[in-house]
């Protein structure tokens, strides 16, 4: 399946987290985001503004040390995971009942569980271009997430 990326420059946190709150609202539940990006690229900034698109009201930080965080969103929940402390692709923590459940799940370091991701999804890369400034790369698996973000980003 031919895969399409689609750019969006960002020169603010508040634009990153505008971005996340657009796509939020356009989000129904069982929606599934994969984030990537290096050490202070903008992944939580990013979890923040879709948290506040889908009316979150606590304060949404890491789990880095948690693995997982839940969120009660106005519609649906937020699954918040952080995959980069697991060790072993097989270990069992129950990904597949956030990955198919009711809520938004956001995954960040998604490359260490590969094996566990559904094929219909959508995946974010931030990469740093300056002190403020980023390049968001969407890209979309699914026609679902091709139809979102050609909608959030026309």
């Amino acid at each position: 399946m031919q895969t399409s990326e689609y750019v969006f420059y960002s020169g603010s946190v508040e634009q990153t987290q505008a971005l996340a709150e657009a796509l939020a609202h356009k989000l129904t539940g069982g929606a599934v985001i994969t984030l990537s990006g290096d050490l202070g690229a903008g992944k939580t900034s990013f979890v923040q503004g879709l948290a506040r698109g889908l009316g979150v009201k606590r304060n949404v930080n890491s789990p880095t040390f948690t693995i997982i965080k839940e969120y009660q969103g106005t519609q649906f929940p937020l699954y918040h995971i952080d995959a980069y402390r697991l060790e072993d692709e097989t270990e069992d923590f129950g990904l597949e009942e956030y990955v198919y459940g009711d809520g938004v799940t956001v995954i960040e370091w998604p490359e260490q569980i590969t094996s566990h991701l559904p094929e219909e999804r959508l995946h974010i890369r931030i990469e740093k271009r300056g002190e403020t400034e980023r390049n968001i790369y969407l890209i979309p698996h699914g026609e679902r997430f091709v139809k979102l973000v050609k909608e959030v980003l026309a």
